[in-house]
């Protein structure tokens, strides 16, 4: 049995490097396919280093563009992949990860090519059609044979929808076990001092969705926010490429303190001593709840409920109004830490024991939904 990990973007290298290592402990064979949906240093080549993560077995180099054009290239690139260095009728699983556009892509590619499709994220759902992310992970769940859940509510979703229960697997955040066997390198970085920083003195920042920033009086309002903040205590803004052109489009200029995109691990260090942080980032409201960090979603919705239930992320959404009190009820009344079932840095383990008990299973692929 071959598996083949698909990373792709950002926040996919922290979620396939664990399942990659813990695939190789077990003497299984791995083939690493980088789609080169975020292909420069910062948004990719940092995180190989950081993490430990051998360079890429394939590149696809698919690059940037419009949905379909990304999402057709990287199927294109795949397929071709496949065909040239598979042998038909032997078994193999995909494995992806979250809900980029390479996710479902290599997903349905797989699926096509008769592999196994394993979808690590499986059952996460924000009910917000608007999220080209909702598209991408139901439609990945939809054709994969393996759902691998971080949280219970992933699974109460999966089997609302109809999935088998031998499809579905509760086994905890693949985000977390990088965390937690990253965090001690994290806290010894430098970056505090560099930016003169102290331990909870600071607000943290990110934004990237499209809904956020693309839409100039949203993207002003937020901005006017976060200054109001930063009135308070000081806020850092790491500025992702997208929302850097974003401000210069709009011609939005900020006293928020603005930094350029950072690596993983200062970006945990980051999260780790901040007061609280601001985001429309996923992976920043998990990441928040396993270090007990006070999270604010600047969305309408989240499909990570369980960071709001049992972690400390809020969803306060973009009105002025109602991030303010937010804030300030953090500044207040900090939140009690708490971490979802799971969460306890073994998941990869779990989904690898999983996957090498498998190797002879049928066709798993849920023909009949109920």
């Amino acid at each position: 049995m071959k598996f083949f990990c698909i990373a792709a973007a950002r926040p996919n290298f922290m979620k396939i490097a664990p399942i990659v290592a813990a695939l190789e402990g077990r003497g299984l064979e791995t083939t690493l396919v980088h789609t080169g949906q975020h292909y420069d240093e910062v948004m990719s080549g940092v995180f190989f280093e950081e993490l430990g993560l051998r360079q890429p077995d394939h590149h696809l180099e698919v690059g940037s563009g419009p949905h379909s054009y990304q999402t057709g290239r990287v199927m294109e690139a795949f397929e071709h992949l496949l065909a040239t260095n598979h042998r038909t009728g032997d078994p193999a699983v995909v494995i992806t990860v979250g809900d980029v556009n390479s996710t479902l892509a290599c997903s349905i590619v797989g699926a096509k090519s008769g592999l196994f499709v394993a979808h690590v994220e499986a059952g996460l759902r924000s009910r917000d059609w608007t999220m080209p992310e909702e598209v991408n992970r139901v439609v990945a769940d939809r054709v994969s044979d393996f759902l691998f859940a971080p949280s219970a509510d992933a699974v109460d979703n999966l089997r609302a929808e109809g999935y088998r229960t031998d499809q579905i697997h509760l086994v905890g955040n693949v985000m977390v076990d990088t965390l937690l066997a990253n965090r001690e390198r994290a806290m010894n970085r430098p970056i505090m001092d560099e930016l003169g920083l102290t331990v909870g003195g600071y607000a943290l920042v990110t934004l990237h969705r499209p809904s956020n920033v693309d839409h100039g009086p949203t993207l002003r309002s937020l901005i006017a926010s976060l200054e109001e903040l930063s009135e308070r205590i000081p806020v850092v803004f790491p500025v992702h490429p997208r929302t850097r052109q974003r401000l210069a489009d709009h011609g939005i200029e900020t006293t928020l303190r603005l930094l350029e995109p950072t690596g993983y691990l200062d970006s945990i260090c980051l999260q780790a001593n901040a007061t609280m942080a601001l985001t429309d980032s996923g992976g920043i409201q998990e990441e928040t709840t396993a270090l007990g960090v006070p999270c604010l979603t600047l969305r309408e919705n989240t499909e990570r409920p369980v960071t709001v239930t049992h972690g400390t992320n809020k969803v306060v959404g973009t009105e002025p109004a109602t991030i303010r009190r937010a804030w300030r009820e953090i500044l207040a009344h900090p939140p009690t830490a708490g971490r979802p079932e799971l969460w306890d840095g073994r998941a990869s383990e779990r989904i690898a024991d999983i996957l090498a008990g498998a190797l002879d299973i049928p066709r798993l692929r849920p023909t009949d939904l109920v």
